[in-house]
Order: structure tokens, then sequence, then C-alpha cells
């Protein structure tokens, strides 16, 4: 299963339709389709600017041909962050640009993604005693910029901060507010927040 948003709304590829994504299509009202035509990829994608549509799930015994055809009509770009969580269990939120973040940024030439989510944790939050714990999962966001269609690969590592200093937001990338929430308390910020960032909390096993 492939779970990919684009103009921050979702559209799942899969080969069968599980009990979770049938949740998800009453709860979010997508609209099922089997065998989507990829000859009309074009047309698909520009209905997903229609606030009447809320995503899709396009159901192929082929799902590796549909999504091929779709990362066709973007430019690729690569990036990594970080789900960081200090002693306390509580863990990292950033407010830019009027949402609740993670820190995250583009892979630059040479580096790893490892290298990257490390990198953007540092410069986006100031903290710097961090380590990787264990690798959670990739997202996929589509947007437009400059008239151009970009995909986005971020991958996403669960960190963790043992160190004492305080948190200093990056304010040159728009970052405002730092915060550490308590686990029981993630849920309301995500009202708030990217549709793609619940997909990072759930892989790390919060209940969202």
């Amino acid at each position: 299963m492939h779970n990919i948003f684009i103009h921050e709304k979702p559209v799942i590829i899969c080969d069968q339709v599980t009990e979770n994504i049938r949740l998800q299509i009453g709860s979010e009202q997508l609209i099922l389709m089997q065998e989507p035509d990829t000859k009309n990829m074009d047309a698909l994608l520009h209905t997903l600017e229609d606030n009447a549509i809320h995503g899709y799930v396009w159901q192929s015994s082929h799902p590796e041909s549909i999504l091929s055809e779709l990362m066709r009509h973007y430019e690729h770009c690569q990036a990594a962050g970080g789900l960081i969580v200090n002693e306390r269990g509580e863990v990292l939120l950033m407010f830019r640009r009027g949402k609740w973040d993670l820190p995250k940024g583009k892979m630059d030439a040479n580096e790893t993604p490892e290298m990257t989510a490390i990198r953007e944790v540092k410069e986006e939050t100031g903290l710097h005693h961090i380590h990787i714990e264990s690798r959670l999962t990739d997202t996929w966001h589509a947007y437009r910029l400059f008239e151009k269609e970009i995909m986005k690969q971020t991958h996403w590592y669960k960190m963790q901060f043992s160190g004492t200093e305080l948190t200093i937001p990056q304010i040159e990338e728009d970052i405002l507010d730092i915060q550490w929430i308590k686990p029981e308390n993630i849920s309301k910020y995500m009202r708030y927040s990217y549709p793609n960032l619940k997909t990072v909390f759930e892989s790390a096993g919060y209940r969202i």
C-alpha cells in the first residue's frame, strides 16, 4: 500500500481494500476507484484541486504500475526529518506557517537520509544531544512550487533527546514556537497540522 498526499488530500494505492482502508473511506469520504485508467492520470490529479473531492483509493492488481505512472507527473525531491522524544516521554512540535510541524528538510548532496535528519533537527530546534533510535516510515507529499509539480519523499526517524539545552526556533525558517507535548495531548495539536504527519506518529506507536 502507498499513502500519498496531493494538495494535502490522501491518495491510497493498494491491491486490496482492507478494513482499515474501508474505515478511512467512510470517515474521510474518499472515492474508491478500481483499476484506474492511467491514461487519464492528468485529469485524475486535476480533480484533487476540487474542494468537493476529499481523496481517492485506487485499487489495482498492479499497484506499482499505478504508482510509477503517478510519479512520472512530478519532479522528485528527497527530504528527511525526526520525531524527537525527551527523557520525560514528551514529543517535540514546532509551529511554522500556521501549522504544528516536525523538524525536516531537503537532503544536501552527498548526504544520507540519517545525516539530513540529524542536521535539520539541530538547525531548526537548536538541540544537539540527539541520536536516532529507529527508522519510522516515509511519507509522500505533492505540491506546486513556481508552476512546477513537486513530489517530496520524506524519510522519518524516531530520535531521543538526552541533553539539557533549551530549544531555539530557527526564525529564518519561519519557526515561531517549539513545545514539548505530552503524548496524551498530541491529537489536539494534529488538528492544526498536516495530514501526512498522522502517518508518522502512528508508525511510532501513538494513537492519533
